[in-house]
């Protein structure tokens, strides 16, 4: 590096100022440009007389990746330097700190835990449908921006499926910071999202706890125990988390990948519709593995050399999507009903992975004049709950990837498109109805989905029948 950054340096434009913070293997320093009125930083690598590959590597690669990245969730870049004179990249300035600071003062209140979780794997999803495994998730990689949003910082040991993996390239040890580090890094498999879904798993851990899943292991054998060690579950530290927080913890904690969440949508929809999850033995456990199951479980992974090869990033997500399935009940409906269940059965052939969301909208008085009955006096919403339930028979999934949601909106288009962006639902399925003059001039519910929708959507019509047009026919 010919050049080494101090206050009032100026490079490209940008004055160095103040240090704002001095870390292994970066330094990061408060800069302003000329055309620039946006607060920004400056991350310099801290690189020193003796051997820096990984350093060097790994800003290689944050330089690769970071530029390609963009959205709430990710910190702007304005600008680069190279190693001829001196590595840099300014980024916008976050107000606020890590959130280091909120696990510092944990275990938190559960509702607190729940929020801050969810927009975690929030942000995480952002990066993931860019393409991006983080593979260093870590309280103080995730900063919060004033209105809310996670963002995620810090790319150097990150992977790009569309960019060339330098660190798994020039090096052979496994990276990432321990705590946190999932099995399969430790066998060096570096193109899993699910790897992040671990670590964000045991960052809810920590949140709820205050305790970390596997303490602050130092070294790699200790990393490696996580194989075949399970954690003590969340509930036998602290009482009052609820079993579906715990199913949640414990879930993305699953040493072998394919147990675990597939995508981080998946996870924020337990977060947030925690009604919905079906409770396991994970959720009803008070203490560790026997240890019988632990030795068992030992002489299985102790020479395991890699977990099955995962599909590319965008592949991994395509297989896991949420398909919400917007199903009409009405008696009149029920050939387009049956029309929608053929092709949900058909989609999950090719999505072996994804979660079916089944949705049902009781359309409500614009007065507020609601009717809560059938004609038979049943309440409507069980009754449409135990109508959807049925339809839904003979989907072949486990129920913790096959809910049911009956919603109620003035407006059952806005009610289908809120409910699938709340959900980050990747896909549509609904009917449309016959056409009709009525709905030619006022639009269809279907057409409103699919003009204002944020996701894909698929629309089942029936074919209209055949007019009758023979004159000899007598009616």
């Amino acid at each position: 590096m010919a050049i080494r950054p101090h206050p009032g340096l100026e490079i490209d434009g940008f004055t160095l100022h103040q240090q704002l913070h001095k870390g292994g293997f970066a330094t990061i320093w408060e800069v302003t440009h000329a055309l620039y009125r946006t607060p920004m930083v400056m991350k310099v690598p801290t690189i020193l007389d003796g051997y820096d590959g990984p350093t060097i590597v790994g800003f290689e690669v944050e330089q690769m990746i970071m530029p390609r990245l963009s959205g709430v969730h990710v910190p702007r870049v304005m600008g680069q330097g190279d190693f001829a004179v001196m590595p840099y990249i300014v980024t916008e300035r976050i107000p606020g700190t890590s959130m280091y600071s909120y696990f510092k003062r944990a275990p938190r209140p559960v509702a607190e835990v729940i929020e801050l979780a969810a927009r975690m794997a929030e942000a995480l999803h952002d990066i993931h449908r860019q393409q991006v495994i983080h593979l260093d998730l870590k309280p103080d990689n995730f900063l919060q921006r004033p209105s809310g949003e996670m963002v995620l910082i810090d790319y150097g040991l990150s992977r790009h499926d569309q960019l060339p993996d330098l660190l798994a390239e020039e090096f052979t040890i496994p990276m990432g910071t321990f705590p946190y580090i999932a099995p399969e890094q430790y066998l060096r498999q570096r193109g899993d999202l699910r790897s992040d879904l671990y670590a964000l798993g045991a960052m809810i851990y920590e949140l709820a706890t205050g305790k970390m899943p596997f303490g602050q292991p130092e070294k790699l054998s200790q990393v490696k125990q996580r194989l075949w060690r399970d954690p003590l579950p969340p509930r036998a530290i602290r009482a009052d988390i609820p079993e579906w927080l715990q199913e949640i913890i414990l879930r993305a904690l699953e040493v072998d990948p394919a147990k675990r969440y597939q995508s981080a949508a998946q996870m924020i929809f337990d977060l947030t519709n925690p009604m919905q999850i079906r409770l396991t033995a994970r959720g009803h456990k008070l203490q560790r593995d026997p240890s019988l199951a632990v030795f068992k479980r030992w002489r299985t992974m102790r020479n395991l050399r890699a977990f099955a090869a995962p599909p590319s990033v965008a592949a991994q997500i395509e297989r896991a999507p949420i398909l919400l399935v917007a199903v009409d009940l009405s008696p009149e409906m029920e050939p387009l009903c049956q029309a929608i269940y053929l092709q949900i059965k058909r989609m999950l052939v090719n999505r072996p992975d994804a979660r079916v969301a089944c949705v049902n909208v009781i359309k409500t008085a614009r007065l507020g004049i609601d009717q809560a009955t059938d004609a038979a006096g049943n309440n409507l919403h069980v009754a449409r709950l135990v109508a959807l339930k049925t339809w839904a028979e003979g989907i072949d999934l486990t129920e913790d990837r096959l809910t049911y949601s009956i919603l109620e909106n003035t407006d059952p288009a806005a009610a289908i498109i809120d409910h699938a962006e709340a959900n980050r639902v990747d896909h549509i399925l609904m009917g449309a109805r016959g056409h009709s003059t009525t709905r030619r001039f006022l639009g269809s519910v279907s057409a409103k989905v699919v003009a204002e929708a944020a996701c894909s959507v698929t629309v089942i019509r029936l074919p209209a029948k055949p007019v009758d047009t023979d004159p000899n026919r007598i009616s």
